[in-house]
């Protein structure tokens, strides 16, 4: 079946993020585009095209309630004119660069293993360690459910989540699971044993974002100075239903953070350096790029409110790299501001008052992907000053 439903009444700036968040309305959708001032749904639900278009409609009603004066504003552009604009995930793929395990998870193998880990490494040296007392901490890939209660990701983000559980600590359970492994000749994705009822209440779920761990870790604690700064790389974990077919969108991916714990002041003027930094870098590279005001993709019904006061009081930036072949950006990087909202959250003091905090995100995977794009696999194509510094890396890690 397929509903289509007119987006009339609908800015053109919240078309993607309507299609975006109409991928979670069923589980049977197919299909997701939007043309002609239609979104267009195939889809095999049993509760037929009135139930989609409901819920279609009730997404409408989210983006677009209310005249919030988005405001738009590019910070930064650098133009290139790039040489590669094949398919480059057809080409990775042909060439067994990557293997797609499924949508949104990937092996990577060399080179995009190498320019993953040449990445990291340039982010830290080039951005991080420019920053005065910076240090570095390792972080679990799971995170507690209280922990991720305090960021507030439950109610701003909840599509993302993937809880962890395991089999009740019961071995009737236990063992009748096993035996019906076995009766079934293997893991069958519809089990005969009842999972809803024989998984323990999850504790933890997979860790979506870098900078959460840094907040657990100072909790309770009163920071000396005017604040720390800390640098961590973590595996981060978000699902995003059938959006993992779009362009740089996974299941399972690398951040690198840079985290800024402190006194206004010294988080506001380091998160201001970083922003310096990274259009630096951009230029260095001649990485075809946007710094642009922008704002986190709340699943909530005051979706507006959330993501106009982010953008009106410039909270959240995102450095967007060009895809050519399919004609958009993706963010690679972005550099934001939380206020005191995670000091509040977990009692982290600068004296007797509540901590400010922000942090600047690099996405490795995508700043991997934007660069193969944009240049291809041949070194020859690429930036001089990209390729030297990736060579001299190479010598380097030898």
């Amino acid at each position: 079946m397929e509903c289509v439903v007119s987006l009339e009444g609908l800015v053109s700036s919240q078309h993607g993020q309507l299609k975006y968040a109409a991928s979670f309305i069923d589980e049977t959708i197919r299909d997701i585009r939007l043309e002609s001032g239609h979104i267009h749904i195939v889809h095999d639900s049993p509760k037929g095209n009135a139930a989609i278009e409901e819920q279609v409609r009730k997404l409408i009603d989210r983006f677009s309630q209310g005249d919030f004066g988005f405001k738009e504003n590019i910070l930064f552009e650098h133009k290139v004119d790039t040489p590669y604009e094949g398919d480059i995930i057809a080409e990775l793929v042909e060439r067994k660069i990557i293997k797609v395990l499924e949508p949104g998870l990937f092996i990577f193998r060399e080179p995009f293993s190498s320019l993953m880990r040449f990445l990291d490494y340039s982010f830290v040296t080039k951005i991080a360690n420019r920053f005065a007392g910076i240090t570095e901490e390792q972080y679990p890939a799971v995170i507690h459910c209280d922990t991720l209660n305090k960021t507030n990701h439950f109610t701003s983000f909840p599509e993302h989540i993937h809880f962890l559980s395991h089999l009740r600590e019961d071995l009737e359970i236990i063992e009748a699971f096993s035996q019906s492994i076995r009766d079934a000749g293997g893991w069958k994705q519809e089990q005969p044993l009842d999972l809803n009822a024989n998984l323990a209440k999850p504790k933890f779920t997979m860790n979506p974002s870098t900078c959460y761990h840094c907040y657990e870790g100072l909790q309770n604690e009163t920071l000396e100075g005017d604040g720390v700064t800390v640098t961590a790389i973590s595996k981060c974990h978000r699902f995003e239903s059938r959006n993992h077919t779009d362009f740089g969108r996974l299941l399972d991916f690398s951040m690198r953070e840079i985290i800024f714990v402190g006194k206004p002041d010294y988080v506001k003027e380091n998160r201001l350096q970083a922003i310096e930094y990274l259009k630096e870098l951009a230029v260095e590279w001649n990485v075809d790029s946007v710094l642009e005001i922008a704002n986190d993709p709340f699943f909530t019904n005051d979706f507006q409110v959330k993501a106009s006061f982010q953008r009106n009081q410039e909270m959240k930036y995102e450095l967007r790299l060009t895809i050519p072949n399919i004609n958009k950006s993706i963010a690679c990087s972005s550099i934001n501001f939380h206020s005191n909202t995670f000091g509040n959250a977990f009692n982290i003091k600068m004296g007797k008052r509540n901590a400010v905090t922000g942090c600047v995100g690099f996405g490795i995977e995508r700043w991997a992907f934007a660069f193969f794009a944009q240049y291809g696999l041949d070194e020859a194509n690429w930036p001089a000053a990209f390729r030297e510094q990736y060579h001299a890396w190479q010598q380097k890690s030898l």
